[in-house]
This record gives C-alpha cells, sequence and structure tokens, in this order.
C-alpha cells in the first residue's frame, strides 16, 4: 500500500504501550502491508512496529531471511497482538534500530523463545524460534511495549556508534 516515514527516537511515544487490535478487518491488514512496504524500503530492515510508523497498535513485520545470524527462519510475517509465552538462554549482543539510526547497543536478550498472536487473516500464530530471529522478535515487541533498545543496554560501554559499511 504505502512506505510510510519511520519516526525517529524523539517522536516516539516511548513508555506507553501501544494498545491491541480488537479485530483483523481491512484496516489491520492495510497497516500489515504499510509495515511490509515500509520495512522492504529500507536497507537491512528485519523488522518493523506500527509505532515506529505512529500507529500506536500492537503489530509488527519481520523477516530474517538471508541475514547471516539466523538460524530458524519464518519468512515475512506480520504479527498482531504477540505475546511472549517461553523466553530462555539469554545472550548479550548488538543491536540496532530504524528509530535510531546512528546508533548500536549490547542487549541480552534470550536467544530461544515462543511468540503467540494472530496472523493477517486472523488465524492464530505460534511461533518457536532462536538465534537472530528471537532477538528480533523482542526488539519489535519492545517497541509494542513503549520501549526502545537503548533501555535495555546491558551496561556502561554498551552503547556504540553505528558502523558504516561499503
Amino acid at each position: 500500500m504505502a512506505v510510510r516515514r519511520v519516526l525517529g527516537l524523539g517522536e516516539l511515544d516511548r513508555g506507553r504501550p501501544a494498545a491491541p487490535l480488537e479485530r483483523i478487518d481491512d484496516a489491520a491488514r492495510a497497516l500489515a502491508e504499510d509495515l511490509i512496504d515500509t520495512m522492504r524500503a529500507a536497507p537491512a530492515c528485519v523488522g518493523l512496529a506500527a509505532p515506529q510508523i505512529g500507529v500506536a497498535l500492537r503489530a509488527f513485520a519481520l523477516d530474517v531471511s538471508g541475514h547471516k545470524k539466523a538460524v530458524t527462519v519464518h519468512g515475512e510475517l506480520v504479527v498482531f497482538n504477540p505475546v511472549l509465552v517461553a523466553a530462555h538462554d539469554v545472550v548479550v549482543a548488538r543491536e540496532g534500530c530504524m528509530s535510531v539510526p546512528d546508533l548500536t547497543g549490547d542487549v541480552a536478550r534470550a536467544t530461544r523463545l515462543v511468540m503467540r498472536g494472530v496472523g493477517v487473516n486472523g488465524e492464530a500464530i505460534e511461533l518457536r524460534t532462536d538465534a537472530f530471529e528471537a532477538r528480533a522478535v523482542q526488539h519489535e515487541i519492545d517497541h509494542l511495549d513503549g520501549l526502545v533498545f537503548l533501555d535495555r543496554l546491558a551496561g556502561p560501554g554498551a552503547l556504540h556508534a553505528r558502523r558504516v559499511y561499503r
């Protein structure tokens, strides 16, 4: 449908959780398309949450296909009303964010998880994943809870200038 502008750190409604979707209707499916279109338009983007495009609803798009740190890959998906059911084996690793383009940070995240939610056709989703995909899921759910990776830095010295690769 449309590539939307990604909000920067100062524009996000931090600290305020997004509202759950009451039903999966045409408006929800249009939001899903906008999330996918916007994610695809940004080089190296593997996930995008609705609050990052100014929509305060519990929805995110994800696709870690082709990422060198991905082990389990479920492909392109949009999840509404996600809930982490289980999370195990925490590891600290570097991550970045479209809303914080100049920085990365070392963040502790589970490397294995189970998440439940609803898909674009109203179907129940249960996602069991690991490694980079698990990290990406947790990052996007944080956005839905009004958090960014800066809120979860692993300690002093955990914030870094983003490297530019050519």
